[in-house]
């Protein structure tokens, strides 16, 4: 066993250092985690023990080659869908999130076709369309919060390609449901499952809004079972029911999946689409290049911005992965029912892996070697690997050639925006504001 590999087999290290506060203090403060997870590693380490509820014994990664260890390791070695269980009220017990050993590999078996690069490139065209709509209602000359326009426009493009064409009026509603429930935090996503919590306040809004979600789901997906044309259709939602075939999934099964792809699906978008603008807006450079792209089509530069975004503002902080035996890391003993967390964005922004980390700098994923593989990981690793993560660069880099090739950005101000938490993810904490000039091109 290497210090940095893992070891099943009657581990002896000591458990990993960590913090004594008590757990309801850790679990405050993990829910504001940017800076304690630097301090973190700062004081203890690449492996720090922790006690958050509702998992209680936690372990923060700092160290990629610890999570490649872990991501190599037999996949029953680990249960990501466990370590999901705070969003397991919102996506679903059957969801790909939620979801561990034989039922996660034939969910991942089902919907991974539908997301190959082939697959997504289909939906190119629906996209710069509603981008190019959306786009066109921005105001220019004038400071805006670009955050909730790109979480309208990310919202509409994913219900048009998971439930197709919007002329349904109980997709408008939908999206109205679909829109509040990000403003679900981490306080009412632990409390949920509580019958009591669910009868007051904000948990009883959320349970709300969740009942007359599933409704127009379980509604959507019966009316798309019985549609005689299903075969023909392109949609997601169509190509899953085509693909599991008839009765394959039940009722239950396709609404989580439905509302997994939805959320997971427009949250991380328009969190990505968000920094991209806040980031270009204060690198005139940056913004200049990426703007050649645009006219020019030059797509691959543009996905460089998209993974520079991803790297420097990775919409998800930390992947659970809840252990089912005991094992050794590192020269630390983990045992079973503790949950690793890696931290993304403490590795993405480290300059032992990466050259001038807080700079943005889009081209450095342009030149051969410069971004090692294991060393970013906005969607993942390994077995749970966002199924997702093509359709999501492909709608970012669209809608920025869309929005690029037209207009140029600017910061309404120096000072950079700090992370606001979201349901799956994080924004900037004042949306992100910039503002437009014409600039009168179009994009190829």
């Amino acid at each position: 066993m290497t210090m940095t590999g893992i070891d099943a087999h009657a581990p002896r290290g000591a458990p990993p250092p960590g913090p004594r506060l008590p757990w309801p203090v850790q679990t405050a403060l993990y829910t504001r985690r940017d800076r304690w997870a630097r301090r973190l590693r700062a004081k203890y380490g690449d492996v720090v023990a922790l006690d958050i509820w509702p998992w209680r014994a936690v372990v923060f990664l700092y160290d990629p080659a610890h999570v490649q260890a872990m991501t190599g390791s037999p996949p029953s070695r680990f249960h990501g869908g466990e370590g999901n269980l705070p969003l397991k009220p919102v996506m679903g017990e059957h969801s790909l999130l939620s979801v561990d050993g034989d039922e996660h590999r034939r969910a991942r078996a089902l919907l991974s076709p539908l997301f190959t690069k082939p697959a997504v490139r289909g939906y190119r065209d629906a996209v710069r369309e509603l981008a190019e709509h959306e786009i066109a209602t921005w105001p220019v000359g004038s400071p805006f919060p670009s955050y909730p326009r790109v979480r309208r426009l990310a919202l509409r493009v994913i219900s048009r390609v998971v439930l197709g064409a919007d002329d349904d009026p109980r997709l408008t509603r939908l999206r109205e449901l679909f829109d509040v429930l990000p403003a679900v935090d981490i306080p009412v996503l632990l409390g949920l499952p509580s019958p009591v919590l669910r009868r007051w306040g904000r948990w009883r809004r959320a349970a709300l809004t969740l009942a007359r979600l599933d409704a127009l789901v379980h509604a959507i997906t019966a009316d798309r079972r019985a549609d005689p044309r299903l075969a023909e259709r392109t949609d997601l939602l169509s190509r899953l029911l085509v693909a599991a075939g008839p009765g394959a999934l039940s009722p239950q099964e396709l609404r989580d999946h439905v509302v997994t792809l939805v959320i997971a699906g427009y949250e991380t978008t328009a969190s990505t689409l968000a920094w991209a603008l806040h980031e270009l807006a204060r690198h005139p450079a940056a913004a200049r290049a990426a703007a050649l792209a645009a006219a020019s089509g030059d797509t691959d530069h543009l996905e460089a911005v998209v993974k520079e975004t991803l790297r420097r503002h990775p919409p998800i902080s930390e992947l659970p992965w809840t252990l089912t035996e005991d094992v050794e890391l590192a020269g630390y003993r983990l045992p079973r029912g503790a949950t690793l967390m890696p931290v993304i964005g403490v590795v993405h922004n480290d300059p032992a892996h990466h050259r001038d980390p807080s700079a943005f700098r889009p081209e450095r994923f342009l030149e051969q070697g410069a971004v090692p593989a294991h060393t970013w990981m906005p969607f993942g690793n390994g077995v749970r690997r966002c199924v997702g993560a093509n359709l999501a660069v492909l709608e970012a880099v669209e809608v920025l050639r869309v929005l690029l090739a037209r207009h140029a950005l600017t910061a309404d101000r120096r000072r950079p925006e700090r992370p606001a938490s979201r349901l799956v993810t994080s924004a900037p904490a004042r949306g992100a504001r910039i503002v437009l000039t014409p600039t009168g091109g179009g994009a190829r």
